[in-house]
């Protein structure tokens, strides 16, 4: 509760909200306009995949100093794109589509940059609960977004949801400036290593950003397909969802009051299979009860599988690699979730939404198993520095 966690708990606020309002914010700026609402599905899948491309090219050089200079102007580029999308929205379609590219790419380092910031303002045995802290922000964010994009959308103007969002993203970006640079520790010496080189080894933990990530994607996108298979008001898939987010907070907030067995690693492995299983539940659990129990479920284990990975590429990898890696696994987990929504798309042409659910948590389990299975058979030696945490935590 000192200054410097709680003014970075500002800076996460104002820097994740407009990403949870984003994609949701462009479907609704064009609903009324001639394009209606597939161009605004466009803008949205545009400003992911600005975010995914990115996050590894622009999080690679967090690694080299001013962290704090390239972040701020990331999120003030972000800022002016989105606060221009509003004002253009008569534009011809390709100055949208640019605009929400640019408002995608810029500040897609800022989730790996500031997480590596807030490991390194607390104390290494706090990591855990904070990192658990940040997870339950990030729930209850995600929660919280699409209600209030459809409050400003319909009450305010299609294009306030994205003004907000200009507004937060240049306050995150002022913010962060007052916030301590990162310093590398005295013992960290200069990288061994190429960057790239570097992050490559942590291939095995970005696939369970991945796995985690095709879950969440089926949760999502399949639920409004499976309500109206059950006869279910459509209506229910907005409480559901908003619970799931919810469980995930309270699931952050559980992770981070204990320690728990094993590592970090097969802390992982283990809450992505339990979540997998799960998720699987909403297929045979019969009414809107049923759905929820699964969902609740799942969005709890689903906390533990965020916190376990990010923990366990922090230990994997040397200090000046963290806010890297941790971008770098914030943009396969976005091509795990693309891919997850394409399988889902193309298997609810041909089957039922249940079919489409049990596909995703198939993949999700052939993911895991590959990761445990690079993890068995690595046999480099671990990286150690103080920061690590192995074992019970």
């Amino acid at each position: 509760m000192s200054r410097e966690p709680l003014l970075w708990g500002l800076v996460a606020l104002a820097s994740k909200t407009p990403v949870a309002m984003a994609p949701l914010a462009l479907v609704f700026l064009t609903r009324e306009s001639p394009y209606g609402y597939t161009f605004g599905a466009i803008l949205a899948s545009v400003y992911v995949l600005g975010e995914v491309a990115g996050a590894p090219l622009l999080g690679t050089r967090l690694g080299r100093g001013r962290m704090r200079r390239q972040l701020s102007l990331g999120l003030m580029v972000g800022a002016l794109a989105f606060g221009a999308l509003p004002l253009a929205v008569s534009a011809p379609p390709s100055v949208l589509i640019g605009l929400a590219f640019v408002a995608g790419v810029a500040p897609a380092a800022c989730p790996g940059g500031i997480r590596a910031m807030l490991t390194r303002l607390v104390a290494d045995n706090a990591v855990p609960r904070a990192l658990s802290a940040e997870a339950m922000l990030t729930q209850i964010v995600w929660a919280a977004a699409p209600g209030l994009v459809v409050l400003l959308a319909l009450q305010v103007h299609p294009g306030a949801p994205l003004m907000v969002v200009a507004l937060l993203a240049a306050t995150a970006s002022v913010l962060l400036l007052r916030l301590p640079e990162p310093q590398e520790p005295a013992s960290a010496g200069p990288p061994s290593g190429p960057m790239a080189a570097t992050l490559l080894t942590g291939w095995p933990v970005y696939l369970t950003s991945a796995a985690s990530m095709s879950m969440l994607a089926t949760a999502e996108l399949v639920l409004p397909a499976l309500l109206e298979e059950r006869r279910i008001a459509v209506g229910w898939a907005g409480p559901l969802l908003a619970g799931f987010a919810l469980a995930g907070a309270a699931g952050a907030f559980c992770y981070g009051l204990r320690t728990w067995p094993g590592s970090v690693r097969t802390q992982s492995l283990v809450f992505l299979v339990v979540t997998s299983g799960c998720l699987g539940l909403v297929t045979v659990l019969p009414g809107v009860t049923g759905i929820a129990v699964g969902l609740l479920l799942t969005g709890v284990f689903q906390a533990g599988v965020m916190i376990a990975r990010t923990l366990s590429l922090r230990e994997r990898l040397p200090q000046h690699a963290h806010a890297a890696a941790y971008s770098v696994m914030y943009a396969v987990g976005g091509v795990g979730y693309s891919l997850a929504a394409s399988l889902s798309a193309a298997v609810l042409d041909l089957g039922n939404a249940s079919v489409a659910i049990l596909g995703g948590v198939t993949v999700t389990l052939l993911i895991t198993a590959v990761s445990a299975l690079a993890e068995s058979r690595r046999s480099a030696p671990r990286i150690p520095h103080p920061g690590s945490v192995s074992g019970p935590h």
